[in-house]
Order: structure tokens, then sequence, then C-alpha cells
């Protein structure tokens, strides 16, 4: 099992058909128990570059969620820090941007 401690997600969409190579440079330096993951245009794909104390992993995948902004909104910043369970919800297609007002259910 791989440990990763922070996840960072990077929200510039990427070209899947880039290498481990490319998207590190992309990181600059990557840290130990670190992840960071990216997406093509169409967030129909995402890679994973995992640090895990000796090496660098790349993992890839099919279909997420992924980051949405509203027209006109400020541009995201280049990474977020993800919490293990916004990690959980994105990998099974939850809105997981939306967790923390999901956590509470009230009547209106």
């Amino acid at each position: 099992m791989i440990r990763i401690d922070t996840l960072w997600l990077y929200t510039q969409p990427q070209d899947m058909r880039a290498g481990g190579d490319r998207l590190l440079n992309i990181v600059g330096s990557a840290r130990a128990h670190h992840g960071y993951l990216f997406a093509n245009l169409r967030a129909t794909r995402i890679k994973l570059l995992v640090h895990d104390g000796f090496g660098v992993w790349c993992l890839h995948a099919g279909r997420f969620t992924w980051l949405q902004h509203p027209p006109g909104d400020a541009p995201a910043p280049a990474a977020l820090r993800l919490t293990a369970q916004q990690f959980e919800a994105l990998t099974v297609g939850l809105p997981w941007q939306r967790l923390g007002e999901l956590s509470v259910i009230s009547r209106s």
C-alpha cells in the first residue's frame, strides 16, 4: 500500500499522453508521501503521481467529478490540497467539492 499523507489537485488540464516525467516538471519537486492529481480537459481521465519515499509512481484511471467553475469566477489556483475524504469522493465520482455542506441535513 502506498502511503499518501498530502494530496494536491492540479487545476489546469493536462495532456494525458504526458508521462510521469513531464507531470513531475509541473510539480517541481515531489515530496515523499505526497500525491499530485491531474486531469485532462474533459475530465475523462486522471493521473496521480505519488512519491512513496523511494521513487515516483504514475497511476491513471477513468472518469471523475472534476473541479467546476461558474462563469465569471476568478481563476482557480494551480493546486488545491485535498483531504482523504475529498479524494475518496473524487475517485468514486461523488461531488467532492460539496462534502462540507453535504455532511449536515436540515429541513427548510
